[in-house]
């Protein structure tokens, strides 16, 4: 049952209704999503919903909407269930990710002070450290921290709210998971070739790195799940 993998609190702040309530519950909706505590074909019932997270139907319906807008639901029989995409569809993602994260990295190497580039060169440093003997969560968020730093360092809020909602999905999210340990290390490559390419302020080799990076993880991301 999809209330299952919902927290037992209910949900903070706001009256039952309320904008910052169906906020929240569109909020963790997504995150359930993403992180794959609900799964492709999934079917999502919002009276289950709406119990165990302890509000009205209402704000669950109006996420119901949004997810849907977001291409992570879909309409099934009066009900919705989690949308599973084609091979096609994730190869258009990662396709609109290679272009804005690659037009980002090339923003970065123009327009960020110097102090934004040492903050990724000290990121990346902190992620090789952990490398030995890290867990795989903690690996994947040394990663996003390090693309968060490049994103925030283009200095283009919208661009980086773009990137945000072309790569919050399960696919993206699971793939991290199964990397091996040789492409862990060739992922820590990938970064170091970058964060040369933003300190020597070469825009036209960031954005040629950031765009190879993200289509080798469309490659790795179709070979594992078809």
């Amino acid at each position: 049952m999809a209330g299952t993998n919902l927290p037992e609190a209910r949900l903070d702040g706001g009256t039952e209704g309320s904008p910052n309530r169906a906020s929240e519950a569109y909020d963790e909706l997504r995150r359930a999503i993403v992180e794959g505590r609900f799964r492709p074909n999934e079917r999502l019932v919002e009276s289950e919903l709406a119990e165990r997270l302890e509000v009205s139907r209402t704000p669950i319906r109006e996420s119901m909407q949004r997810l849907a807008a977001d291409g992570l639901v879909v309409s099934h029989r009066r009900g919705w269930v989690v949308r599973e995409h084609s091979p096609r569809e994730i190869q258009d993602i990662f396709e609109v990710r290679a272009a804005l994260e690659g037009y980002a990295a090339r923003l970065a190497a123009e327009r960020a002070t110097d102090e934004m580039i040492q903050r990724i060169v000290r990121i990346h440093e902190t992620y090789v450290e952990a490398l030995q003997g890290s867990s795989r969560g903690q690996l994947v968020a040394h990663n996003d921290e390090f693309h968060e730093a490049v994103i925030a360092a283009s200095g283009n809020v919208r661009l980086g709210e773009q990137i945000k909602r072309n790569s919050e999905f399960y696919f993206i999210h699971r793939i991290a998971g199964f990397l091996s340990d040789e492409e862990v290390r060739v992922s820590i490559a990938g970064h170091q070739e970058l964060v040369d390419a933003l300190v020597a302020r070469d825009s036209d080799l960031s954005e040629e790195v950031a765009r190879r990076r993200v289509l080798e993880g469309l490659s790795k991301t179709l070979a594992r799940l078809w």
